[in-house]
């Protein structure tokens, strides 16, 4: 029964928390829903938007939109006070000079997901859209955009990249749990370049300079991960020493933790 309790109380926080997130993603729904309008009139008066009609192909097709834009601005707002909660949830089992650590984690996870989004708005979104526009141009075909559509081809790109620019954070959390360390990132390297340029071939137009310019700081964020692994990483070594040494026969680090953190 005593081993069966402590069980018993991390469910009910966790089912607490989860209530929480519920919470808060509805609220950002509703936020969302009341905003939509203005932000879709922003973003129709702005390029590429802002030289093409938009047309509705069925009744859904404006509740569609107002929906679309309540999930993004809802999974903006939720998106921190979801990590809190997980952090709040994974924290007792930390150290507190790790909790301190790991709570930064939130705001640069916000951030570096504003930045994908932005690259992905700014940089991929309007590449995509004028390659495709070309095309339909270089065949004699008469563009007509649908209002939901455009927004949902908008979202396919932005959304997705702005989950990879998450990868720096995922990889200081995997390698703060001693999941992943710098030696296993530098053997992955080969294969993660090769699915990062897949990746980007993919949520690009088809041409060698758009996959080029998606792929490059796909491939510069996985060293920057790298660069970040290594630092905790080395950190985790002086910690190991130090307690060996005062709790047991310490022992010279391998050839290659010296290697990691040089």
């Amino acid at each position: 029964m005593d081993k069966e309790q402590p069980l018993l109380e991390h469910l009910t926080e966790l089912r607490r928390r989860i209530f929480w997130v519920l919470g808060v993603l509805v609220v950002g729904v509703v936020i969302g829903l009341i905003f939509a309008k203005r932000v879709i009139l922003f973003l129709k008066s702005v390029p590429p938007a802002d030289k093409i009609a938009w047309h509705v192909f069925s009744p859904w097709d404006a509740l569609r939109l107002y929906m679309n834009f309540g999930m993004v601005v809802a999974l903006l707002i939720t998106l921190p006070v979801a990590l809190y909660h997980i952090w709040a949830f994974v924290s007792p089992g930390l150290e507190k000079a790790e909790q301190r650590a790991s709570i930064l984690y939130i705001p640069g996870a916000v951030v570096l997901f504003l930045a994908g989004l932005a690259f992905g708005y700014f940089v991929v979104f309007p590449m995509a859209f004028f390659f495709t526009t070309a095309i339909s141009h270089s065949m004699g075909i008469t563009e007509l955009y649908g209002a939901a559509q455009y927004f949902s081809f908008m979202f396919n790109i932005i959304l997705p990249l702005s989950a990879l620019f998450e990868l720096p954070i995922v990889v200081m959390f995997l390698t703060k749990l001693r999941i992943l360390n710098p030696l296993r990132l530098a053997k992955m390297r080969r294969y993660a370049y090769m699915v990062l340029v897949i990746l980007s071939t993919v949520i690009t137009p088809p041409d060698a300079i758009s996959a080029i310019l998606v792929s490059v700081p796909m491939i510069l964020l996985y060293e920057f991960s790298v660069f970040l692994s290594r630092i905790i990483y080395r950190k985790q070594l002086v910690q190991d020493a130090a307690w060996e040494a005062e709790y047991g026969d310490q022992e010279e680090p391998d050839e290659q933790s010296e290697q990691a953190v040089k």
